[in-house]
């Protein structure tokens, strides 16, 4: 019944992580805004995988939690190119290795979960950003890929005029690293708090 209960819930959290920042998925914000990106995509799995991982208390739970969201948005992805949409036209954050670190932190500790909330949201912090940053590098062309197929959902106003990748961070994933780390500790709180 619980593992049950955290699939129905991670299904559901996975629309809320889709919309952290705008359509976080789609390629071409994704890319302009990759320390929001880190931001939303690191608070947000830290709070639902320490939530369900202390829910249940099994080391392990935070990497299922990723996994059916990966599962889920890879399903999205496939939508979107039966449309008639390029295969990068979204790309499918990586949760599950930071997630990974988070069960580990959770096992080596022996389910302290202060040690998962400090140690564990702080390496989530610190990796999600890095991952993401090696998963978008391997997409074909962002920027064409946003003025070729604007996103249905934006409005005529908001269709990308010009290219913004790197005008205003000198290094996004330094930026979205120190940001998601500083930011997954007290998040990963307020998700343990929740649980008690």
């Amino acid at each position: 019944t619980h593992y049950l209960f955290i699939v129905v819930v991670a299904v559901n959290s996975t629309l809320l992580t889709i919309n952290a920042g705008d359509y976080i998925f789609y390629t071409d914000w994704a890319w302009t805004s990759f320390v929001v990106f880190s931001i939303s995509q690191s608070t947000m799995l830290v709070v639902g995988a320490i939530y369900y991982m202390l829910f249940t208390g099994v080391p392990g739970t935070a990497t299922y939690y990723a996994t059916i969201m990966t599962i889920y948005t890879w399903v999205a992805k496939g939508a979107w190119f039966a449309l008639g949409y390029p295969y990068d036209f979204i790309a499918v954050p990586v949760w599950i290795p930071s997630a990974m670190l988070l069960d580990l932190t959770y096992w080596a500790t022996r389910r302290n979960k202060h040690a998962a909330i400090i140690i564990g949201g702080t390496l989530v912090g610190l990796s999600l950003p890095m991952f993401n940053m090696i998963n978008l590098l391997l997409v074909r062309d962002p920027l064409e890929t946003a003025f070729k197929y604007p996103r249905p959902t934006l409005p005529p106003y908001m269709t990308p005029i010009e290219p913004q990748v790197g005008k205003f961070y000198n290094s996004p994933v330094a930026l979205g690293s120190g940001a998601g780390a500083v930011l997954s500790v007290p998040i990963a709180a307020l998700g343990a708090k929740l649980n008690t």
